[in-house]
């Protein structure tokens, strides 16, 4: 097969998905190290109260550890993200308070409130600090896990598991016949919008993005192009983004998840990318599912070869 589509590396361009912090994975476990970044005066934090992002009154979201234990913060305990440009970064939770300006990611994003490069840290630390609050037991035996690595690890002292933060892979694909392309939307969505859904063990990308179109729209399809992912932080998601072939062409839905699936001309996608008329519009150019479509709209169809 050969592809028009251009051969970088979309990924890292796309928000949440840049991320050029020395994640220093081989030396989490130095604590001399760890507790001479913590006290590194250039140290910063990404705080979080529950799921949102603490933000700076005047905007930014960047504190001092000062700050942050000002705020109620365990610096002690602060995640370890990485070493940037401006010195070592934590991710750290606050008690939430009205007192606090906050906002979700999703937001953020969508306010472009933040530099892109910080972005891909805010979601890290989102994604580890939601697994901490909701792991701090062990799954083995019941008892409370200590933190490890630096925050990467919880530990159990009573049965000795080990207990790692997940990733769930989501596979996210626009399958193409041609000159048109399926899309489809969710019941109360203002827009339509690539198909989705979880992978499930024991499966290739390529077999859950033929399962989940066939599921949800009764479409077979048989190529897979792989095009893109996107660390997606609700909660803890990564979305693989991929191009199918259709192969069969009547719509008709297995799974009843979507309210509609209708195919559109590849000529109707420019205005919905814009922003259309709700809705026949489609999802914000933060998300992934925009830029698949937009890809589609300006390069067409895979050409077979």
């Amino acid at each position: 097969m050969t592809l028009r589509y251009p051969a970088t590396d979309v990924s890292a361009a796309m928000c949440f998905g840049v991320n050029s912090l020395d994640r220093m994975s081989e030396r989490r476990d130095d604590t001399a190290l760890i507790h001479s970044l913590r006290r590194d005066g250039a140290a910063k934090a990404l705080l979080f109260a529950g799921d949102l992002l603490v933000m700076h009154t005047g905007g930014g979201a960047l504190f001092s550890r000062a700050d942050a234990e000002s705020l109620g913060a365990d610096w002690e305990s602060a995640t370890f993200l990485g070493v940037g440009d401006e010195g070592p970064l934590f991710g750290a939770t606050i008690p939430e308070s009205e007192l606090i300006d906050t906002k979700t990611l999703r937001n953020v994003a969508i306010d472009k409130d933040l530099p892109l490069g910080l972005m891909g840290p805010a979601a890290q630390a989102s994604a580890l600090l939601r697994w901490h609050r909701t792991h701090q037991f062990c799954g083995r035996c019941g008892n409370r896990t200590t933190l490890g690595q630096a925050g990467y690890k919880r530990d159990c002292p009573s049965c000795g598991a080990q207990h790692f933060p997940r990733t769930d892979p989501v596979v996210i694909m626009v399958a193409i016949d041609g000159e048109r392309c399926l899309l489809g939307r969710r019941a109360g969505m203002p827009f339509y919008s690539s198909l989705a859904g979880f992978m499930e063990p024991g499966e290739t990308i390529e077999a859950a993005v033929r399962r989940e179109i066939w599921e949800e729209a009764g479409i077979r399809t048989g190529r897979v192009l792989y095009y893109a992912s996107q660390p997606w932080p609700f909660p803890t998601n990564l979305m693989i983004g991929c191009f199918a072939e259709a192969t069969s062409f009547e719509i008709d839905p297995r799974d009843l998840e979507l309210e509609d699936v209708r195919w559109f001309d590849r000529a109707e996608l420019p205005e919905m990318i814009k922003g259309g008329n709700p809705p026949f519009a489609i999802p914000g150019e933060y998300s992934i599912a925009h830029q698949l479509i937009k890809a589609y709209a300006a390069h067409g169809a895979p050409i077979l070869g």
